[in-house]
C-alpha cells in the first residue's frame, strides 16, 4: 500500500479488520433475495445495524416502507450515499459451479442477486462505517447521509427521496455499483429511466355493440361478449410492436420493456376480464426522447381501449433524469482506488471458475478469470467504451436511478469487479446463471466489495481533510448547472413532490400460506400434471 494520511489509513484498516463481519452481512443480504419493494427482511438488517452503530434512522422514508435514511455526524460537509438490496424475479441460482435453484424449496423462478445489489449495499454501508471510523479517531467534522434504496430494478426509490427533497443539502455523494471492471464514470454517465402502468378495465359489458332485430335469441353463453381487458393487453403489447420502429431512430441507444402485471384476474369462463394491467419501461440517453416514447404509448393506450370497450388509466412508476457529470469529483474517486488497488482474487476463486467452465464443457484455462476484473482502468475508459458504439451526441447511456443523486451536488460513480469468467468461446455467450453463482460465491464477490468499502471510505476522508479538492468539485458543479440549482442548465426532479410510490401493487414477492413459505408464482413443474409442449431452445 501506498503511503497514505493517518485519517484514510484508520478508514483503510476498519474494513481489513472486519471482513469476516462485511462476509457474513453480504451473505444474509444474498440468502434474502428480496425482490423491488419487497425488501423487508433486507431493509431490517440494514436499519438495524446502523442503529448499532450510532446513525439516526428515519425508517420508511419517503413513503417507501422498505427504504431508510441514516445520518451521522454533525456539520458541514453531508456526503451522501446509497445501499441498495431489491433481487431480480427468475435469477434464482445457488453459490455451486452448476445451474441450481438457489433454495429447493422455492420456485424455480424465484428471486436472485445479478449484479450483485448485495454486494453494492454491503460495500457501500462499509465504506461509510470506515469512514465514520476515521472521523471518529481523528475528530474530523461532517455529516454522513446513507440511504436505503429499494426497487433499483425499476428505478423506483431515488427519485421519490428526489422529489421529497432528501438530497437537498448534499454537499458531495458517491454512488457505487458493482461491474466487471474496476474505474468510475468519468465524462459520460447514466441515462434516464421512465416506467409507466396502463391498466384497462371493463366497465360496463352490457353497453358492447349488441345485434337488434335478429331471428334467433342470444341465450346465456352461446351469446358474443366485449373484447374485454385481457383483449386490451394483448392489443396494446401488439400495436406497441408495431410502432415501436416508429417512435424513435435507432441512432443512440434507447430501449422499451414491457411486463404484464396482471393478466385478467378472471376464471376461463365466457365473462369477460374485467382488469388487466401492462407496464412500460424505457431508457433513453435524453428526456425529449422519453417523452416522445411516452406520447406514442399514450396514444396507442387511448385506440386500444376504444377498439375494446375499456377504460384506460395511466401510472407512473417511475421517472429519472439523465445523469450529471463531474470529472473532478471523479478524479478524486480514481485517485482513491489506485491507491486501494485492484480486487485480488484468490486460488479458491479460481478453482471455482474452472469448476464452471468444466462444467460448461470447455477445457479448464490456468487462468480462468478475465484480465478486466483484475486490474484498474483508465479514468476515460467508460467513456471511451462509449463513444466506440455510439455518436457523439450522446452523453449519458443506459439507465439507473443513481442519476437522481446528481443534481443537488458533485456526484459520481465508482465500480468495482466480482470475479468474471473467461469464455473460451468467444462466439457463444456464457449462460447468465454463470455470473450469478459466481456473485453468490464469497472468494469470487468479497475481494470487489473490500475494494470498493475501501475506496469509499478512503475518498470521504479525502473531501473532509481536503476541502479543496470538494471545493472544485462545486465549481465544476455550478458550471455545469448553469448557476448551481435552479440555474439555466439545472434540471428540478421530474415527479411531483407529493408523488406517492408504487409499493401498493402486486409485485412479485415472497409469501406465506397454508402451504408454507413460497414465491407468489404457481410453479410450472416438473410435475405429473404437466404436459412438455416444446423444449424450448
Amino acid at each position: 500500500m501506498v503511503s497514505i494520511s493517518k485519517e484514510k489509513k484508520s478508514a483503510f484498516e476498519f474494513v481489513d479488520e472486519n471482513k469476516q463481519w462485511l462476509s457474513d452481512f453480504h451473505k444474509e443480504i444474498w440468502e434474502y433475495a428480496e425482490p423491488a419493494f419487497r425488501e423487508y427482511k433486507s431493509a431490517k438488517a440494514y436499519v438495524k445495524l446502523l442503529r448499532e452503530e450510532g446513525f439516526e434512522v428515519e425508517e420508511g422514508s419517503g413513503e417507501m416502507p422498505t427504504a431508510f435514511c441514516a445520518v451521522w455526524g454533525e456539520g458541514k460537509p453531508v456526503i451522501g450515499s446509497f445501499v441498495e438490496y431489491d433481487a431480480v424475479p427468475g435469477t434464482s441460482q445457488a453459490a455451486v459451479p452448476y445451474q441450481k435453484p438457489r433454495d429447493e424449496g422455492l420456485h424455480p423462478w424465484a428471486a436472485g442477486h445479478t449484479d450483485p445489489h448485495s454486494s453494492l449495499g454491503t460495500a457501500a454501508l462499509f465504506g461509510f462505517l470506515a469512514a465514520k471510523r476515521a472521523m471518529e479517531a481523528h475528530g474530523l467534522k461532517g455529516t454522513l447521509k446513507l440511504f436505503g434504496e429499494p426497487a433499483e430494478k425499476v428505478c423506483g426509490s431515488k427519485p421519490v427521496h428526489a422529489a421529497k427533497g432528501y438530497f437537498d443539502n448534499f454537499d458531495a455523494s458517491i454512488p457505487y455499483h458493482p461491474s466487471g471492471t474496476n474505474g468510475v464514470k468519468y465524462e459520460i454517465t447514466g441515462g434516464s429511466y421512465w416506467n409507466t402502468l396502463y391498466t384497462f378495465e371493463t366497465l360496463h359489458p352490457e353497453n358492447w355493440f349488441r345485434p337488434k332485430d335478429v331471428p334467433f335469441k342470444i341465450l346465456g353463453h352461446a351469446g358474443g361478449r366485449i373484447p374485454a381487458a385481457l383483449d386490451a393487453v394483448c392489443l396494446m403489447y401488439t400495436a406497441t410492436k408495431y410502432v415501436e420502429d416508429s417512435m424513435l431512430p435507432y441512432t443512440a441507444y434507447w430501449t422499451l420493456n414491457e411486463y404484464i402485471m396482471v393478466g385478467g384476474q378472471a376464471t376461463s369462463d365466457n365473462l369477460p376480464p374485467r382488469i388487466a394491467q401492462i407496464q412500460y419501461a424505457h431508457r433513453a440517453p435524453l428526456l425529449e426522447m422519453q417523452q416522445q416514447i411516452s406520447n406514442v404509448l399514450d396514444n396507442t393506450a387511448k385506440g386500444v381501449a376504444q377498439i375494446t370497450g375499456t377504460r384506460v388509466t395511466k401510472r407512473i412508476i417511475a421517472r429519472t433524469r439523465c445523469g450529471l457529470a463531474n470529472k473532478t469529483l471523479s478524479e478524486i474517486l480514481h485517485k482513491n482506488l489506485e491507491i486501494v488497488g485492484p480486487p485480488v482474487f484468490s486460488e479458491e476463486a479460481r478453482e471455482f471458475a474452472r469448476k464452471i467452465q468444466e462444467n460448461l464443457g470447455f477445457e479448464p484455462m490456468d487462468e480462468p478469470l478475465t484480465r478486466g476484473c483484475q486490474e484498474i482502468a483508465p479514468i476515460e475508459s467508460s467513456d471511451d467504451d462509449i463513444r466506440f458504439n455510439f455518436p457523439n451526441w450522446v452523453t449519458t447511456q443506459g439507465s439507473d436511478d443513481y442519476v437522481d443523486y446528481q443534481w443537488t451536488a458533485p456526484s459520481t460513480r465508482l465500480y468495482t469487479a466480482n470475479a468474471i469468467l473467461r469464455n473460451p468461446d468467444p462466439n457463444k455467450p456464457l449462460p447468465p446463471w454463470v455470473r450469478w453463482a459466481m456473485n453468490g460465491y464469497s472468494h469470487c464477490i468479497e475481494p470487489g466489495i473490500l475494494t470498493a468499502a475501501k475506496t469509499m471510505g478512503i475518498t470521504i476522508v479525502d473531501l473532509l481533510i481536503n476541502p479543496s479538492g470538494l471545493a472544485k468539485a462545486k465549481e465544476e458543479f455550478i458550471e455545469r448547472t448553469g448557476g448551481g440549482i435552479g440555474g439555466s442548465k439545472w434540471v428540478p426532479p421530474i415527479l411531483p413532490e407529493d408523488f406517492y410510490p408504487p409499493i401498493d401493487l402486486p409485485w412479485p414477492e415472497y409469501v406465506t400460506t397454508q402451504r408454507g413459505f413460497e414465491w407468489s408464482l404457481t410453479k410450472p413443474g416438473p410435475d405429473k400434471e404437466y404436459k412438455v409442449l416444446h423444449e424450448g431452445l
